[in-house]
């Protein structure tokens, strides 16, 4: 049976979906004014591997991630720019999509932009001021009114006086409490190019924790199973988000909230201010996407993920190893016996909270028994239980020949094929000694052959 340590309780609990065979689960999306770095990885990564194993568990699966389409930053980046927010917001959504599909993420069943929702999150800030917990603040924005929501902060374990307003929550004297938090910003001037929507309130714009909650009640019910998103989120987002639907609808939320590990870069945390952060894209230039994403997924997703090029170096040395245990069979069948052994394993820490360690470490007995037997059927079960993760559906060759650390540009790629064609002439004619000379020569230059009953292919040492 899957467990799930639920970071409101913060304990593993056996799952048990609201509905029967079903699962609704919503994960916070990327605010897209950039392209998406490496915590925005591990988010889409660490969740599409969730949503495939309910999925691959014969859970009926609803899984929605926003995007935030309207912010502050946007509308700073768009005016920068000089180009309208719908462009440039626009624009990074179809970087975001490259980015997700290079990493082999699958699409969400819904996608909702914070902009489609404005009139659901009117109707919930109504509904929050008609039970007193909203208030109009002296600067005209709509004000949630933390102290009056008796559970506040249990989902951060922190008091009210040991909270304090997050980053993006301006703490003004027009507040009734510091700690309360914007429902609706009210428009500042009368601009005609401002961003802002009419309201019941004066025309303005929702704030940023008000978007989930709407759009999560509108696609998945005012109560579902799993809500996702990286530990920054825990506070003060998320925590708003459980303010707001609870206070909103009378009713708990959510049952199991998840939270992914951050993202350190040589031990320290990935910050612009120190020079240390990297898109998607900056890494990409330098390593196959898959690798990217085995290194994702071997480490547990509540750890911290420490990124350095050493530590993608090795993801993609251990990477190869599994590719080269399906290289000289042909597996029969990529589907998974789950009555065997190692898929019993495989299933057993997938159930313990998602432990791709563990399921990780399985893949690589499979891989040692597939090396040693040369059995189809071990080597079948190795690419089924990877296909579980999202690996090894790529034709093993096509990996190990140089496409590690990126494309080899063609007029290398011809050239070595032209000196393995020529290896295999002198061998032909039993000129042993000059076969050897070109493998020498190749191995020199990084690139290892290896003979299989398919033919010579190649790849870097």
């Amino acid at each position: 049976m899957l467990h799930i340590h639920n970071t409101l309780t913060r304990r593993k609990e056996a799952f048990v979906p609201i509905d029967p065979g079903k699962v609704r689960m919503y994960v916070c999306g990327m605010t897209v004014y950039d392209y998406c770095h490496l915590g925005h990885a591990r988010v889409m990564v660490v969740f599409d591997m969730v949503a495939r194993w309910l999925r691959a568990s014969g859970f009926e699966l609803t899984y929605v991630r926003n995007i935030t389409d309207i912010d502050d930053k946007i509308i700073r980046r768009a005016g920068e720019k000089g180009e309208s927010i719908r462009t440039l917001t626009d624009r990074f959504i179809a970087a975001m999509h490259e980015d997700a599909d290079a990493l082999g993420v699958l699409r969400p069943d819904h996608e909702p932009r914070a902009t489609e929702y404005v009139a659901q999150m009117q109707s919930l800030i109504g509904r929050l001021r008609d039970k007193g917990l909203a208030y109009v603040a002296g600067n005209r924005d709509v004000c949630y009114s933390v102290r009056k929501f008796d559970s506040y902060g249990r989902l951060s374990g922190k008091s009210l006086d040991e909270l304090r307003a997050g980053e993006r929550v301006e703490v003004a004297g027009d507040k009734q409490d510091p700690l309360d938090f914007v429902l609706w910003k009210h428009a500042r001037t009368d601009e005609p190019d401002e961003v802002k929507w009419a309201s019941p309130w004066g025309a303005g714009r929702p704030g940023w924790h008000i978007e989930c909650s709407a759009m999560s009640s509108d696609l998945l019910g005012e109560q579902f199973d799993i809500h996702g998103g990286g530990q920054d989120l825990q506070f003060p987002h998320h925590e708003n988000e459980i303010a707001q639907s609870e206070g909103a609808h009378g009713h708990t939320f959510v049952n199991y909230w998840m939270h992914n590990g951050f993202v350190r870069v040589d031990d320290e945390k990935m910050s612009k201010s120190l020079g240390n952060f990297f898109t998607i894209r900056n890494v990409l230039e330098r390593f196959d996407p898959e690798v990217v994403r085995f290194f994702i997924l071997r480490a547990h997703y509540r750890s911290p993920l420490n990124y350095s090029d050493a530590h993608l170096e090795d993801a993609r040395q251990a990477l190869t190893r599994l590719y080269t245990a399906l290289r000289n069979v042909e597996p029969s069948d990529a589907q998974v016996d789950w009555d065997e052994p190692h898929a019993v394993r495989f299933r057993a820490a997938m159930d313990d909270d998602f432990n791709t360690a563990e399921a990780v470490a399985v893949l690589f007995e499979l891989a040692n028994e597939a090396n040693r037997s040369g059995s189809a059927a071990i080597a079948a079960q190795l690419k089924g239980l990877g296909g579980v993760l999202g690996l090894l559906a790529r034709e093993p060759a096509n990996f190990l020949q140089g496409r590690m650390a990126g494309e080899p540009d063609e007029g290398e790629g011809v050239a070595i094929e032209s000196m393995i064609e020529r290896r295999a002439l002198a061998k032909k004619s039993k000129d042993y000694a000059e076969a050897d000379r070109i493998r020498a020569q190749l191995l020199a230059a990084g690139i290892v052959l290896e003979d299989t009953p398919q033919g010579t292919i190649w790849r870097r040492a």
